[in-house]
């Protein structure tokens, strides 16, 4: 018996190694699924997830030139949530950032007097050259105590 890429068969665990499992497929020799398609979630170790002798229903999905078989029991499995529309796959969600930098309110410079803009000036310039400082001691690898 030929076997057809895409095709789904019932086949044997043949035997289990750290990569994959080989599988006899009824009437049509041997194949092995790799470790990444024996079920959607991970798999740390094959042997949680098969054991030799057992039946399983694996999907062809490749035949290189040498004859070799790639079969998957993922994809054999049929889509459970395919009827579903509310169920969407995995994704990671965004939230957005806090924002930790709220501005001080401050008087309108139209009621400012000189000392209270020279004031507000010395302030923030103080401030910014603070930033810079632990911006570079952090690049340098420097602290100052």
């Amino acid at each position: 018996m030929q076997l057809e890429i895409g095709k789904i068969y019932t086949g044997k665990v043949k035997g289990i190694a750290q990569y994959g499992a080989f599988v006899d497929i009824d009437g049509g020799g041997t194949g092995m699924v790799h470790i990444s398609e024996v079920s959607n979630t991970f798999v740390n170790a094959i042997r949680d997830h098969l054991t030799e002798g057992q039946e399983v229903k694996v999907k062809v999905i490749g035949i290189n030139e040498q004859g070799k078989v790639s079969l998957s029991i993922k994809k054999a499995e049929p889509a459970e949530d395919a009827g579903n529309p509310d169920k969407k796959p995995f994704k990671k969600e965004r939230r957005p950032k806090p924002h930790i930098y709220e501005p001080k309110k401050s008087i309108p410079q139209s009621e400012m007097t000189f000392d209270d803009m020279l004031a507000h000036f010395k302030q923030s310039s103080e401030e910014r050259i603070g930033d810079l400082k632990r911006s570079t001691d952090r690049k340098n690898g420097t602290r100052r105590k």
